[in-house]
């Protein structure tokens, strides 16, 4: 028998008469097929509604983060940032656990990576996915030294060239299956050029800051690149530079290895949120690339650039539905503990609108971000940017609605909403500024947007 008692005030006790929870295990076998009033966990209630192998997936991902992200997110988020090359011995152990459990090489099936052959069935970008969600609702600094890696291989992986794969990005991954991790960063912000490295229209007219410039058997990179996620811990790097005497249309990618004389990681950047991931400082003097290190040909740089971003725009919404995830949990668990007025604040209607309105916002992006990333074998831009800057804008908010409810408990460190905070933010910078995620929208569109200027056109469909 239910206890009358354990229920919120303003609604009825699960054994009420007229509670719906107990009268519909006594409809009838059909009618049970077809409707159901479900009181179960929403996570799990999601997860089995997965294919068993991403089911099984996100199950694993989760536990990971649990056991190897969460000790180590408050020490990592306060720590002062080493010197270049230097990593806290935790960390290090960290990315040992997760390079032999498979997190640094998923976008790959066995034996070349550690994705299943049943989970090869589906999208990698929806594999990231879910596997992003997780390790973000624990700790977006540690999320972001795990998945900057993949955004340094996708170049590889775009490339189509099965050489480049089997040369280049297999031994990365046998490195890491080892438990030796081999992280790859992807550089292509300049001091000069953020949205410019990720818009037409403004890199028509930007002048490249790092340049490739020809010698014997192969090139000569010279330059700087800023605020490169995982560029201080990297090995090798995927770097876009423009030949020399030509503009961004010459752009091209490069393999660098970070052991290169010339090659200096000048500093990490100080900055707000996901502190345990460096922003690196790139510096290149005079960095020898030979001919067999540019990835998918000369001039190939910016399609390659503009595919990569695609790619990963989906997982940067998913990075969002974890912190919005993680943060209407830790304003739930509050509202549940905090008392006011003799009781806790769950039992105030008022409150509970609020929450309510958080886990649909939360809900609403996941499911946003999984419409999309079900049918990412071939990322649209239109969707993916769409998706980025919907999802991240929506999940401000939503951490905003749990620094509201919190109120002067919401700024301590212990709450861990601050952080979410300051991390949340960060996902409507990079991968292309929500600004430039938006304007990619019509940019993709324009096909259709420009016969609406004649008014005889039809309607377009949204």
């Amino acid at each position: 028998m239910i206890n009358r008692a354990m229920h919120l005030e303003g609604h009825l006790p699960a054994d009420h008469r007229l509670a719906p929870h107990w009268q519909f295990a006594a409809l009838p076998r059909i009618a049970q097929q077809i409707t159901s009033y479900q009181r179960d966990d929403l996570w799990a209630s999601d997860t089995r509604r997965l294919p068993a192998p991403l089911a099984q997936l996100r199950r694993r991902a989760r536990t990971f983060a649990e056991t190897y992200l969460a000790p180590l997110s408050a020490e990592a988020d306060l720590a002062m940032h080493t010197v270049p090359g230097q990593h806290p011995p935790a960390i290090t152990d960290m990315l040992k656990v997760a390079a032999r459990e498979g997190w640094l090489s998923y976008f790959l099936p066995r034996p070349l990576g550690s994705m299943s052959w049943k989970r090869s069935l589906y999208p990698p970008v929806w594999q990231s996915s879910l596997v992003v969600e997780e390790f973000s609702r624990v700790c977006g600094g540690l999320m972001l030294l795990l998945s900057a890696h993949h955004l340094g291989c996708i170049p590889l992986l775009l490339s189509g060239d099965i050489k480049v794969i089997r040369r280049f990005l297999a031994p990365v991954y046998r490195s890491c299956h080892k438990g030796d991790p081999h992280l790859v960063a992807f550089a292509i912000t300049e001091p000069g050029a953020g949205s410019d490295a990720e818009d037409g229209h403004g890199a028509r007219d930007y002048k490249p800051g790092v340049v490739a410039s020809r010698c014997q058997g192969g090139w000569k990179l010279n330059g700087r690149k800023c605020f490169i996620s995982g560029g201080d811990m990297a090995r090798t790097l995927t770097v876009f530079a423009a030949l020399e005497g030509e503009g961004m249309e010459s752009w091209t990618c490069f393999y660098v290895d970070a052991a290169s004389p010339g090659f200096r990681v000048a500093r990490n950047e100080m900055k707000m949120g996901m502190r345990a991931s460096g922003a690196a400082d790139l510096e290149f003097t005079e960095v020898f690339v030979p001919d067999s290190h540019v990835i998918g040909g000369l001039r190939k740089g910016w399609v390659l650039n503009r595919a990569s971003l695609n790619t990963s725009r989906i997982p940067v919404a998913s990075m969002a539905v974890g912190f919005a995830r993680a943060a209407t949990e830790q304003a739930t668990t509050f509202a549940c503990r905090y008392q006011l007025g003799g009781k806790a604040l769950i039992h105030y209607q008022d409150v509970q609108q609020h929450i309510a309105t958080m886990v649909a916002e939360t809900r609403a992006i996941r499911s946003m971000v999984w419409q999309e990333a079900r049918n990412a074998w071939k990322p649209r831009q239109l969707n993916a940017s769409a998706c980025k800057f919907h999802a991240t804008n929506r999940a401000q908010i939503v951490v905003e609605m749990a620094l509201d409810l919190l109120a002067d408990q919401g700024g301590l460190q212990e709450q861990k909403i601050e952080k979410i905070f300051r991390d949340v933010r960060l996902t409507r910078i990079f991968e292309g500024t929500n600004q430039i995620n938006q304007l990619s929208v019509i940019e993709d569109w324009q096909d259709q947007l420009l016969p609406l200027c004649s008014p005889s056109s039809a309607p377009i469909g949204v």
